[in-house]
């Protein structure tokens, strides 16, 4: 779903897309407006995201090209917060945290990213945002923030983990096939 096609109307019809579908290595567009469709879009995603067990999720992962993220990294609904045109900057330090993503399911792996970094983003409400991230919630913004560059946690495996997570790419893969 392109970005200039969303509406009201088809904000349920939103599904969490797979690996691997294009949209998913596609830089996506920065939000203009936050509009009410761009709401909506943010509360679809939430309820998508904790419905999947999940604690994070960006746009592109339900098949629309925007800068939009929604986190909650206890994994409740209460905690789901929306982040428009997120920009990451000061990475400190190094962590390795086994990651999931719900775009890639079965799939888990160590993933070394920054301990630490800065996030500025919108809120919804298009106020401008400034959070000092670490630990769990710095993996989770670099993590989503990924998506928004069409990059995927598994592109960023070392040699080993990608051979240990062959099995479960591939199995997507062929899955796709038909589809």
């Amino acid at each position: 779903m392109q970005a200039n096609l969303i509406n009201l109307e088809n904000l349920n019809k939103l599904r969490i897309v797979t690996y691997p579908d294009p949209i998913l290595a596609m830089v996506a567009e920065s939000v203009r407006e936050i509009t009410p469709e761009i709401k909506g879009l943010a509360e679809r995603m939430a309820d998508l995201m904790i419905g999947s067990e999940g604690i994070g999720l960006a746009a592109p992962q339900v098949g629309v090209s925007l800068r939009v993220i929604v986190v909650s990294v206890t994994g409740k609904r209460e905690d789901a917060e929306v982040f428009i045109n997120p920009e990451l900057t000061n990475f400190n330090g190094s962590s390795e945290i086994e990651e999931g993503c719900l775009s890639i399911p079965g799939v888990r792996a160590k993933v070394r990213r920054a301990a630490a970094c800065t996030m500025r983003a919108l809120d919804i409400d298009g106020n401008e945002l400034v959070i000092d991230a670490v630990n769990l919630a710095a993996t989770v913004f670099q993590h989503e923030t990924d998506h928004l560059n069409g990059i995927l946690f598994i592109d960023r495996l070392n040699t080993i983990s990608r051979m240990a997570c062959r099995r479960g790419i591939k199995q997507l893969e062929e899955d796709c096939k038909n589809c």
